[in-house]
Order: C-alpha cells, then structure tokens, then sequence
C-alpha cells in the first residue's frame, strides 16, 4: 500500500470518527404528550380565536455542546383540532379551510437554529424550517425559547421546556375559506415538555 493511499485512508477515517462524534453529541428527548400542545391564535369577525391540536409525534435532538446543532421534527394530526365553538372547529377541518380529511398531518422541520444571546436558546433564539400544510409546505420561521423547570439544577438538563412562536399566512398554504369572516394571519404558540432518553 503506497503511503499516498495510507495518508488517504487516515485521513477519511479521521473525518469519519469526527463526524460520527458530532452526531453523537445530539442527545435524543422524548416528548411528553399530556404538557405539550399546538395553540393556534386567529382573528374571526374581528374577534380572536384559538384553536389547539395535541402533538402526535417529536423527533427532537438537543446538543448540549453546540445548541445550533439541536433539530426538531413534529407531527399533528389536525382531524382533532378544537376551536372552542363547535361550529368554528367544523368550519376549521372543512376542505376549503384545513381540508383535514384529505391532509390529517401538518409537520414542522427545522432546517436551521440561531442562537440568541450569549449563545442560548432560552434568549431571543430563532429556528428556520420547513412547514407541511394541507400538503403544501412552505418555510417558516419560529422564536424559540428552551429553559429547564424552575427550581432544578443549573446541570440537570433530564427535562427541558420548549417555548416556539410564530405567524403564518394560512392563504399561503391554500387555506382561503371564509375571506371575509377570517383573517389571513395565524399566531402559532407551541410548548412541549420534552424528557431525554435513557
């Protein structure tokens, strides 16, 4: 073996065992249903409503090392929205609205974190992904605050509490029905409690 082909082969395994490395920093957490939800804030004849959906499934990922390396994947089945009145809730899975027979799941992707303030999550960070709705899927941009339960330890990170805000245009994601009851912006307030594996 040529010593040109040995530096080669060193050289690709250290990139691999650092690679490898990084992944592994990212520890995975699982999400606790019963303190987690999607709340859904918008404006029907001039007053507000909010609607809420449970959280079906979290692919979150926390580096503690390196936060921006942290990443979420999120599912909601929308077929069990509520909107407080049933009539607004029948109006809101309707097809011209969430259309949720033909498109139950909305999913959120993080492609992206910015770190807030000296470097943390819990100060003015913000996450860029990637949102399906009624099959459509568009960017969307979230602030997002992560903090541990008041009263633990600065170095116990078992349990962690997260904090996402958002707007999204529901025209931009087809959602069109109603123009002249409800307004096209929609608030997004999403907290999820979140454990890590063991």
């Amino acid at each position: 073996m040529s010593l040109q082909l040995s530096r080669r082969l060193l050289i690709t395994a250290g990139l691999a065992s650092w690679a490898t490395a990084g992944l592994a920093a990212a520890q995975r957490y699982e999400l606790v249903q019963a303190r987690s939800r999607v709340a859904f804030i918008f404006t029907v004849n001039g007053a507000p409503q909010t609607g809420t959906v449970p959280v079906q499934t979290a692919d979150i990922r926390v580096d503690t090392a390196n936060l921006a390396r942290s990443s979420a994947d999120v599912t909601a089945d929308i077929r069990i929205a509520r909107a407080g009145v049933v009539f607004v809730t029948q109006a809101l899975l309707s097809p011209s609205v969430l259309n949720a027979a033909a498109h139950p799941i909305v999913r959120y992707t993080s492609t992206r974190i910015t770190l807030g303030r000296a470097g943390r999550i819990s100060d003015g960070a913000r996450i860029d992904g990637r949102l399906t709705l009624r099959g459509v899927t568009r960017p969307l941009q979230l602030d997002a605050n992560l903090t541990r339960p008041a009263g633990t330890a600065p170095d116990d990170l078992s349990v962690l509490n997260i904090r996402l805000t958002g707007v999204l245009s529901r025209a931009a994601f087809g959602a069109v029905g109603y123009p002249n009851l409800v307004a096209d912006p929609v608030n997004l307030d999403i907290s999820a409690e979140i454990r890590r594996s063991s």
